[in-house]
């Protein structure tokens, strides 16, 4: 093939791939799992759509003149003679190749259905089932290798959840641990790898790439979050002075080099036999616990070195959490709802599940209407209540309001109110009021919690039986008048009067 056709066939290409990127682009998937394999087949599309653009100049440029040779063989020659010239070199080739496929760039970039092709195979193998096509975060391995950190406490997965991107309470000698620096290097690569698996066509590798320069440039001027310049060490090679970066704490021993939380353990560390031996060893000129850090070239560069990367680390961790930290509320709110389940739950939820994943795209097409939002069968094996839009109600939602658990009224007519906040609520609704008048009970917020005829009957009693002993009471008192004209219950004015203050 010849430079111009082989330009003719990458710029053909080219207007083919940017097609099919924009027929993807108008389809309206109905699931995640569709719009990630539309997605990534889109990013598939672009990477390509950019080497051939990358051949195409490449080509163009015609750096060993082969491009000019064959213009200048097709405009110096009879262009029949040329032509006839090519032709049988074609011939020529399909005669000793005569099963040579030929690429059909039509049939390569049709549009495909969600159920069919390599790419929604390759969607169903990239998640884990617990990521749910990307929904929600899995966290399990890391939460593991974060409860095997020394000195950390034993915290469960959804408090994890909550904190992964906190390092502050990490003190200066847990973060110089080599498994604190796995943990953070493992972290950061989840993260990452789930931003390019959910999120192909944000440009994944150009977030993390600008993630590093923030890193850098924060790094030189002295604002990386939880690190600091302690001072300015030399090497014991020559007079270079480099700075020196250690874990940020609130309580600092530079000696010791070790941070502290607490004023009180501060203060008595200097007490210690540690403190007092590393001081010794720093004034008589020697290498203290803090100086062995920094003393020689060699082990001094290596350790800043990875004081850097664990700090770059956790400054990539920070920074993709802000970014997919709807990811995150939805993990956590997933974690909170599977911990309400019970095991018959869970097991009628993977099946629905797994009949929903694998239902016949085809056949639901055949049977589906122009009219199939109204008229649709909604799935509702738990008999959830309806929402506005008539459809049931996220399941996690029914068990945060106890949907489930039954409140009977029998001043109500027997009447079962579903949920302890529709039970309240019915307290001052007409049914319960008109309930209460029918018993001949008038005031009616005095009986909230009360759903039994005969508690409320005596209840009622005693308060009338009560206003009638107070009103006796009252007419029976006797009263005594003191000389200014005060009138007052006799044992009032008797109490006075025993104190000299009538």
């Amino acid at each position: 093939m010849g430079i111009l056709d082989e330009q003719r066939s990458l710029c053909e290409d080219l207007e083919r791939l940017e097609q099919a990127c924009a027929d993807r682009i108008l389809e309206e998937p109905k699931s995640t799992r569709e719009r990630l394999a539309r997605d990534h087949q889109i990013a598939k599309f672009v990477d390509r759509f950019q080497q051939q653009s990358a051949r195409l100049l490449e080509t163009q440029a015609d750096r060993d003149g082969t491009r000019q040779k064959e213009v200048d063989s097709l405009s110096s020659k009879d262009p029949f003679e040329e032509f006839y010239r090519q032709l049988g070199q074609i011939k020529g080739f399909h005669r000793r190749y005569p099963n040579e496929p030929v690429e059909n760039l039509e049939r390569t970039y049709k549009r495909r259905q969600a159920t069919d092709g390599e790419y929604v195979s390759e969607i169903d193998t990239m998640f884990t089932g617990e990521e749910a096509h990307g929904k929600f975060f899995d966290l399990t391995k890391n939460h593991e290798d974060y409860l095997n950190l020394p000195g950390v406490k034993r915290i469960t997965y959804l408090s994890y959840l909550s904190l992964f991107d906190k390092f502050d309470k990490f003190a200066c000698n847990q973060k110089m641990n080599d498994k604190y620096f796995k943990y953070v290097s493992a972290l950061a690569e989840y993260l990452e790898s789930l931003l390019s698996r959910t999120r192909p066509l944000e440009n994944p590798e150009g977030i993390v790439e600008q993630t590093g320069k923030d890193f850098e440039k924060a790094w030189e001027e002295d604002n990386v979050a939880g690190w600091f310049k302690l001072e300015e060490v030399s090497d014991d090679i020559g007079s270079r002075e480099e700075a020196m970066w250690v874990p940020k704490e609130e309580f600092y021993c530079d000696v010791c080099m070790k941070g502290f939380k607490n004023n009180n353990v501060f203060e008595h560390h200097f007490n210690g036999k540690q403190h007092k031996k590393a001081a010794a060893k720093q004034a008589e000129g020697g290498v203290g616990n803090g100086e062995s850090r920094k003393a020689g070239g060699s082990s001094g560069a290596a350790s800043r070195l990875k004081d850097k990367a664990i700090a770059g680390r956790e400054w990539r961790i920070v920074k993709l959490a802000e970014i997919m930290s709807k990811e995150r509320d939805e993990t956590m709110t997933n974690v909170e709802r599977k911990q309400s389940l019970t095991e018959r739950e869970r097991q009628m939820e993977l099946d629905a599940l797994y009949e929903e994943n694998s239902a016949d795209p085809n056949l639901e097409a055949e049977t589906h209407t122009d009219d199939e939002n109204d008229d649709e069968k909604i799935y509702n094996p738990l008999k959830l209540p309806l929402a506005w839009d008539g459809k049931p109600i996220p399941y996690w939602l029914y068990k945060l309001h106890g949907l489930g658990v039954e409140f009977s009224c029998e001043i109500c007519g027997n009447f079962v109110y579903m949920g302890r906040r529709a039970f309240d609520k019915h307290f001052n609704e007409y049914r319960h009021t008109y309930g209460l008048r029918c018993l001949g009970i008038t005031n009616t917020t005095l009986f909230r919690e009360i759903t039994k005829i005969d508690e409320a009957q005596r209840l009622w009693e005693k308060l009338e039986n009560d206003k009638k002993k107070i009103k006796m009471a009252n007419e029976t008192v006797e009263e005594m008048e003191d000389g200014q004209g005060n009138v007052m219950p006799r044992k009032v004015y008797e109490d006075l009067q025993k104190q000299g203050l009538l």
